[in-house]
């Protein structure tokens, strides 16, 4: 098959999006890792700040591996920053919440996030950024609707 102009850009975004995703991880280590976090961690515990989930539910609003998902939870809780408690709606899927360590720490994380946001995007249009944001939420939408079609 013929690759469309379309599909040659979007080969590109995809590129882009790797590269992009390398240097936000990096980036967000270095942001909170001096606060025993990670970007890992701070993955699961954005979600966490939200308020209680399963393991599973943050892995999918994630898009991350369950398993992996579940290590960094039960290290989270290791650590202090989360705990446990039984969920009413499933007897073996606990759920996950913020320890007040945990909320203390996400307050610290949230303002750093805030203000490095606004560095970063200091100077750019944010109507492009908005679009930006639609067309890759566009985008992921077509990919679990194509993974999910593979799996039946």
């Amino acid at each position: 098959m013929k690759t469309t102009p379309s599909g040659i850009n979007f080969t590109n975004l995809v590129l882009e999006t790797f590269r992009l995703n390398g240097a936000l991880i990096a980036a967000g280590d270095q942001l909170v890792g001096d606060l025993g976090l990670t970007s890992a961690r701070w993955q699961v515990l954005g979600i966490l700040n939200h308020g209680p989930a399963t393991v599973s539910e943050i892995a999918r609003r994630r898009g991350l591996a369950r398993q992996n998902v579940q290590r960094i939870a039960d290290c989270l809780v290791e650590d202090g920053f989360a705990e446990t408690t039984a969920n009413p709606a499933h007897r073996r899927a606990k759920l996950y919440l913020l320890t007040p360590h945990g909320k203390e720490v996400m307050e610290v994380v949230d303002g750093r996030q805030k203000e490095w946001a606004s560095e970063i995007a200091d100077g750019l249009d944010s109507k492009q950024i908005a679009e930006a944001v639609s067309l890759m939420s566009t985008l992921a939408n077509r990919l679990v609707q194509r993974l999910e079609q593979g799996e039946e």
